[in-house]
């Protein structure tokens, strides 16, 4: 019995000296972490070229790597890490809508990039002329870290990208050429209740109607003129990029039945690159003056030699016509010409007068402000902005003024004979029959199947 009772006290105490589960468990997990740390295991931040795989992880998150545990790494460990695959993981993109007067620099600061790349990219060759003319509503595409520009993209035209990229330390340019597929098309429609819709009905779009009405626009008052039953044909290019559709081209030819008058259009660029629309005989439809220099959306008030003033109440001429639009809307100059005044003038309130010659004047009055550049003395173009609608001086309601004066006498705007511009070059006229001949033969009807099987 005695023995039995010294053995088992021999067993407890060698019980007693084994190592318990526990602290088995928590030895190893030392061992796996103090293995991580040498390894670089834990630093969650930066790639390792170490190609064996981890032992498994503690069950408890791994803490985020610190200036100590980067330091604790061997140093070649630390040499043979690669900061730039961090880099380019981390980068950021953005598509900035460009803001009306938005310029890079302004939109560098709105984002806080580095003004420095800025000023290396706008030093690259040919690129600074690319990017120093932003256009309101267009989209640019900007990668960036911590501030340094990583990447840029520009659409300078349909067929042509401007992709700025970082090669190592330094930024690069390059103009990507995009392959475009042109696919003629010809569309005809009856208006039944306005041009845009009916040229989305017959398959076009918004641009194709603006257009149309632009080559039109000195022979027919697409606001007032316009009845149901018109009809129209347009024969045109769509462009697609890589498969997809990009837009409606420009008008080839057009023709337009308004109210049983028929007017027709072809486009044409002669030697000297200058792209105008004719008549099928030579003439240019193109007018020294807009018929209306405004988009509009009714006439508030015509011509006449004897209107009630709505605000003075007595009876006197209103001897030009009212354009009724939104406050701010665009207003453009009816011809080419010189500013003569531009400022306040009693009941016109916000007045512009452009004087296009010796004899012809136009005024545009109850302007809201005036467009960049508008100033006595200057010279404008015909389609340039000046300023904008308002309802400043004797006004009921936002609208334009718009008078049309021919050696001091105030003529009606709506129905002046407006001066044509020149027809074709007789040099260039047998190239023009030539090349439009095509054209305006997509304006034909198509043949119907019992004519083509004969």
């Amino acid at each position: 019995m005695a023995l039995n009772l010294t053995a088992a006290a021999d067993r407890i105490m060698s019980l007693r000296r084994m190592p318990s589960a526990a602290f088995c468990l928590q030895a190893g997990a030392c061992a796996i972490v103090a293995w991580s740390v040498w390894h670089g295991g834990l630093n969650k931040g930066s790639a390792s070229t170490n190609t064996e795989p981890a032992p498994a992880a503690p069950a408890a998150p791994a803490a985020p790597a610190t200036a100590s545990t980067q330091t604790a790494r061997p140093a070649m460990e630390l040499a043979a890490a690669t900061p730039l695959v961090g880099a380019q993981l981390a980068l950021s993109t953005i598509d900035v809508v460009v803001r009306s007067n938005d310029t890079l620099d302004g939109i560098f600061r709105r984002l806080k990039l580095s003004l420095a790349d800025l000023a290396s990219m706008r030093s690259l060759p040919g690129v600074r002329a690319s990017l120093d003319s932003l256009r309101p509503g267009e989209s640019l595409h900007l990668t960036h870290k911590d501030g340094s520009l990583f990447g840029l993209e520009r659409r300078l035209s349909e067929s042509q990208t401007l992709k700025v990229s970082r090669d190592g330390g330094a930024l690069k340019a390059d103009v990507l050429h995009n392959t475009l597929d042109l696919r003629p098309r010809t569309v005809r429609g009856t208006i039944d209740s306005s041009l845009f819709e009916a040229v989305e009905t017959a398959g076009a779009h918004d641009q194709t109607a603006v257009s149309l009405a632009d080559i039109f626009g000195w022979d027919i008052d697409f606001v007032l003129d316009v009845r149901p039953g018109d009809s129209f044909v347009v024969s045109y290019q769509q462009i697609w990029r890589d498969g997809a559709y990009v837009k409606d081209g420009p008008i080839d030819a057009a023709q337009f039945v308004n109210q049983g008058r028929e007017f027709r259009a072809v486009r044409y660029t002669d030697p000297d690159g200058g792209t105008h629309y004719y008549t099928p005989e030579g003439k240019s439809l193109h007018r020294e003056f807009l018929r209306a220099p405004v988009e509009f959306t009714r006439v508030s008030s015509r011509f006449n030699s004897a209107r009630l003033h709505p605000i003075l109440n007595t009876i006197r001429a209103h001897q030009g016509v009212d354009y009724a639009a939104p406050i701010g809307t665009p207003v453009h100059a009816a011809g080419d010409g010189r500013i003569l005044y531009a400022g306040v003038m009693g009941g016109y309130g916000n007045l512009v007068e452009i004087q296009h010659s010796s004899s012809v004047m136009t005024v545009y009055g109850h302007l809201s402000r005036f467009a960049t550049g508008t100033r006595v003395g200057e010279h404008v173009t015909q389609g340039t902005v000046i300023a904008y609608v308002g309802m400043t001086g004797l006004a009921t309601g936002p609208h334009l003024h718009y008078e049309y004066r021919v050696n001091g006498v105030f003529k009606n705007p709506q129905t002046v004979v407006l001066p044509g511009a020149a027809p074709i070059d007789a040099r260039w006229r047998a190239d023009f029959l030539t090349r439009t001949a095509p054209l305006l033969a997509r304006l034909d009807p198509p043949l119907s199947p019992i004519l083509v099987s004969r």
